[in-house]
């Protein structure tokens, strides 16, 4: 659960000035371990006091993807999608630092140590979820099988279940990730949820945009149609607009306290995004996609949001990394602009 040593080198870029008129991601990035102590950067600012900030950290892993007969890579993730996010220019609260970006470091899947990465993944999660001052905790991964974690972490918080909250995890996929196999995968996740909340005497709230109906089996809708999974294919949210995509977004957050977001970069077009493990032949259009990301970041529910299966030696001029990018800075524009 320490920073990687290579972190603080990713948050790097063009510099036009100190002042908030010319911020950027890579200026506002403070690397900080997870108990809060800065690290040395050369953006750090003090964090003596416990401002409101985004918390970011990654899980390095493709173990689930190979376990799931994929394309792997998705373990080198994290550093470009941190690359992607640093040139970007910060506006609002943000780029005058009343909301802070610290960034915790990375856990990390070593070997088929599936499950170890998993948990310390989780406990970063956790760890990053609790502390003071977060509004947000962005994941950057890896693999699917980083949602697995990602519940983990929640469900080990001290927000949801633990302070009587009701949650409920969004998925911006072409898959629903429901497979019942006898080893975690990248295709399990969901499938774990489910099982851990029927343990725990309660139901998964789950909902989908992108599914795409030729990559899911008859068997996976009908477990869908049985845990009460509510979705739309990619074909119906292209009908329903942006307004038809937030509404089905903003439904399902109004029934919730506190809302888990997890975007597949599979969901996207193969044009928009090629290095993924497998590219979407229609997929839904990043328009869409960052219309939804708005709604689930403006809800006022949302507290977690991972981005996943970026794979970046697949990626063709660094597309899929820059359209993740964009949809990170979409969501913790959204919550800081709440906060203000």
């Amino acid at each position: 659960m320490t920073t990687s040593p290579d972190t603080t080198s990713l948050w790097s870029g063009r510099h036009d000035g100190d002042g908030p008129e010319h911020a950027r991601w890579h200026q506002r990035v403070q690397v900080v371990g997870a108990e809060g102590t800065s690290a040395e950067s050369p953006s750090a600012e003090s964090s003596s006091a416990e401002p409101p900030h985004i918390a970011l950290l990654g899980f390095r892993s493709d173990e689930g993807v190979r376990r799931n007969r994929g394309r792997v890579g998705a373990a080198d993730g994290p550093a470009a999608l941190r690359r992607a996010l640093a040139p970007l220019a910060l506006h609002g609260p943000l780029a005058d630092g009343a909301v802070g970006l610290h960034d915790l470091g990375d856990a990390e899947t070593t070997g088929e140590d599936l499950e170890g990465g998993q948990a310390r993944a989780a406990a970063l999660t956790s760890a990053a979820l609790d502390r003071p001052g977060a509004r947000l905790s962005v994941v950057l991964g890896g693999g699917h099988e980083t949602a697995w974690s990602s519940y983990r972490g929640l469900m080990g918080s001290g927000l949801g279940p633990r302070a009587g909250q009701r949650w409920g995890v969004m998925n911006l996929d072409a898959h629903f990730d429901l497979r019942e196999e006898p080893r975690a995968t990248s295709g399990t996740p969901f499938a774990q949820m489910a099982g851990a909340e029927q343990q725990a005497g309660r139901d998964l709230r789950y909902a989908v945009l992108g599914i795409a109906e030729p990559s899911n089996t008859g068997t996976l809708f009908a477990r869908a149609r049985e845990l009460g999974v509510t979705w739309r294919t990619d074909q119906q949210c292209l009908e329903a607009g942006a307004d038809g995509v937030r509404e089905f977004v903003e439904e399902f957050a109004a029934e919730l306290d506190i809302l888990y977001l997890t975007i597949d970069m599979d969901v996207l077009p193969a044009a928009t995004a090629p290095g993924v493990s497998a590219p979407a032949a229609y997929g839904v259009p990043l328009p869409l996609i960052a219309a939804a990301v708005r709604a689930a970041a403006g809800s006022g529910k949302l507290a977690l949001v991972d981005v996943v299966e970026l794979n970046p030696s697949l990626d063709a001029d660094g597309r899929t990394a820059r359209a993740a990018a964009r949809l990170i800075d979409d969501a913790v524009r959204e919550v800081a602009r709440g906060d203000a």
